[in-house]
């Protein structure tokens, strides 16, 4: 055996089911942690009128609402997936299973802490409520913490592909 040949024997094996839920993955995750940078760099509320913050807010919620969870779910099932074709690699392993559970930390930050408050915020009229700043600020410390892990997801799912890679 050559030097070569042995250096492509010990290289993982990439089928062509491999690349295409890395790509797809990556995509999805970049998608959606593009949205959330873009909400958090071009969209603070704190910037906007009572009026303006209620029909931004709610039309984005009409727009992402039911697009970005279903987006992170297959992102999610992907990552599995790639955990799963990773299984003989322990260090990518654990690179896509951290990526996952980043990625589902967002997923239950944005079920339970901004879900939540977009229903209420959906009952409004074009004047919220008295208090209306003290909700909207709990939805932005709930949105910068689920930027964070799905960064920390994508970061991760990056170094897990890498390393898949070889």
């Amino acid at each position: 055996m050559t030097q070569a040949q042995s250096l492509v024997s010990i290289r993982p094996v990439h089928g062509r089911e491999t690349t295409a839920l890395q790509v797809l993955s990556l995509l999805l995750i970049s998608l959606i942690v593009g949205s959330m940078f873009g909400i958090w760099r071009g969209y603070d509320p704190a910037t906007f009128s009572p009026t303006t913050f209620v029909e931004v807010h709610q039309g984005a919620v009409h727009g992402l609402n039911i697009l970005l969870p279903a987006m992170a779910l297959v992102c999610i099932l992907t990552v599995v997936a790639l955990a799963w074709l990773g299984r003989g690699m322990p260090q990518s392993l654990w690179l896509y299973i951290a990526a996952a559970v980043a990625m589902v930390a967002a997923g239950m930050i944005t079920h339970f802490g901004n879900q939540p408050i977009n229903a209420v915020i959906m009952t409004w009229g074009s004047v919220p409520p008295d208090g209306w700043q003290m909700i909207r600020d709990t939805w932005w410390n709930w949105h910068l913490a689920r930027l964070a892990a799905g960064i920390a997801g994508e970061l991760l799912l990056i170094a897990a592909i890498f390393t898949h890679r070889g």
